[in-house]
């Protein structure tokens, strides 16, 4: 992001919209090009203030910026985005991470036409391994390539074209890592009723998950073939395996667990 040259404003900097600053500064955006909404700014973000990074300065001074992040939570969008209508032209990209907020509801807030990408990022994008799903609309291909720079800061980005499917987006990947720690989490209990310490159950079951994710992260093989490959016939997988994908087995539980999460993303966002 050497080469950003607008007015960047980051409305709302909690975890994920510091996460996001934190991968644009990363990638050598200039602090300069910044403007930062917060009420409650971190002792990081009020240091970055000596480089030139402006927190919560007057959106009026500033016209038509670049490109506006909202970062805000779903329920302080009626706060947050009025007073940064100013700052909104033709010309601005209009990114938004808040969950639930439709682009209907999005460009109902935002009278100017502009271009308005809604995206949904999950949890490991704090630590720059998440991945985001983003919807656009009336978005050039430039504005789509410069949401596609400021998302894939915190990880990787993938783009679909029916907002529909955000309801299970969300269900898969945004509240996807619940069910890993959920995993390691049980995998340790059921260690420590084997008989292990559970101290070392919990030791053991957070490393393998952890350790098993990264190698599916850089493996080229997909998750199927990296499971057959680690199971010997008649071996102790093997009969694992057979519990957890028996008739009731994981299979059968994480597609009830991911369409009740769809069915309730659908009706928070009415």
């Amino acid at each position: 992001m050497r080469d950003f040259t607008g007015r960047l404003v980051l409305v709302g900097a909690g975890k994920m919209g510091a996460a996001l600053l934190e991968g644009w500064l990363r990638r050598g955006l200039d602090p300069q090009h910044v403007t930062v909404i917060e009420p409650q700014p971190s002792p990081q973000i009020s240091a970055l203030a000596a480089r030139g990074l402006q927190i919560n300065a007057d959106v009026n001074a500033t016209p038509g910026a670049a490109a506006i992040v909202i970062a805000v939570k779903p329920q302080a969008a009626a706060q947050a985005i009025p007073p940064i209508v100013p700052a909104v032209s033709a010309a601005t990209t209009v990114v938004s991470i808040m969950a639930g907020r439709k682009l209907q509801f999005l460009s109902g807030m935002l009278p100017r036409p502009c271009a308005i990408v809604r995206a949904m990022p999950n949890l490991p994008a704090a630590i720059g391994r998440g991945i985001t799903v983003a919807v656009p609309l009336n978005a050039s291909a430039e504005q789509r390539a410069l949401a596609d720079t400021l998302l894939s800061a915190t990880g990787a980005v993938e783009w679909i074209a029916d907002e529909a499917l955000m309801d299970a987006v969300t269900a898969v990947s945004g509240s996807g890592p619940a069910y890993v720690f959920l995993l390691a989490e049980t995998l340790a209990q059921a260690g420590a009723a084997a008989g292990l310490p559970p101290r070392l159950a919990a030791r053991l079951a957070r490393e393998t998950v952890a350790g098993a994710g990264a190698l599916l992260h850089q493996s080229e093989e997909d998750a199927r073939t990296l499971r057959e490959n680690v199971t010997s016939p008649g071996g102790t997988t093997a009969a694992a395996l057979a519990v957890l994908m028996g008739e009731n087995g994981l299979a059968r539980l994480m597609e009830k667990a991911v369409a009740a999460a769809t069915a309730r993303s659908r009706e928070l966002a009415g």
